[in-house]
C-alpha cells in the first residue's frame, strides 16, 4: 500500500506539473477546453438555437448569459487523478490503457452534462448555479473518478481469479 501511495503521489505531482506548463496549456489544454465548449453548444443548439460558443465560452444570444470553461472545469484534473491511480496500481498495460480511456470518456460525458446544466442553472438562479458549480458538481465528478477506479480494481480482481 505504501508503494501505491508513493507512486500515485509522484505521478499526480508529475502530471499536474506537466499540465501547468505554458506550452501544454497552449497546445493541449486550451484547445481541448474550447472543443468542450463547442461540443456543449452543439448539443444544446437543437433545443435552443440562441446558443453559441466562442473559445472557452458558451453564450446565450438573447439574455447574454455566458459561462466560461476555466481550469478545473474541463475534467482534466479529474482525469489526472484517475490516470495516477490506474498507473500506480500494478496491472497489465492493456488493462491500464482501457481503464484510462473508459474513465476519460465517463469523466467527459459527466463534465458535458455539468457544463450544460450549469449554463441553464445560471440563467435560472445564480445562487443555485454557484452552489452547484462550487459544491455539487465537483463531488459528482470526483465520485465518478472513484467509481471508475473501484470498478477497474474489481475487474482486475476477476481477471486475477480467472487466471488462477
Amino acid at each position: 500500500m505504501a508503494k501505491f501511495i508513493v507512486v500515485f503521489l509522484s505521478i499526480l505531482l508529475g502530471l499536474f506539473t506537466l499540465e501547468m506548463l505554458a506550452p501544454v496549456q497552449a497546445s493541449v489544454i486550451q484547445p481541448f477546453t474550447a472543443a468542450l465548449a463547442t461540443l456543449s453548444a452543439a448539443l444544446i443548439t437543437p433545443f435552443d438555437s440562441d446558443v453559441l460558443a466562442y473559445g472557452r465560452v458558451i453564450s446565450h444570444t438573447v439574455n447574454n448569459f455566458a459561462v466560461s470553461i476555466e481550469a478545473g472545469c474541463n475534467g482534466v484534473e479529474a482525469t489526472i487523478v484517475l490516470v495516477a491511480g490506474v498507473l500506480a496500481y500494478p496491472a497489465r498495460w492493456h488493462f491500464r490503457l482501457g481503464a484510462i480511456l473508459l474513465g476519460f470518456l465517463t469523466i467527459q460525458l459527466m463534465n458535458i452534462a455539468r457544463i450544460i446544466s450549469l449554463f441553464y442553472l445560471g440563467q435560472w438562479n445564480i445562487d443555485i448555479f454557484t452552489w452547484s458549480h462550487l459544491y455539487l458538481w465537483p463531488v459528482f465528478i470526483m465520485l465518478d473518478v472513484l467509481v471508475v477506479f473501484v470498478l477497474y480494481l474489481r475487474f482486475l480482481e476477476r481477471q486475477s481469479r480467472a487466471l488462477a
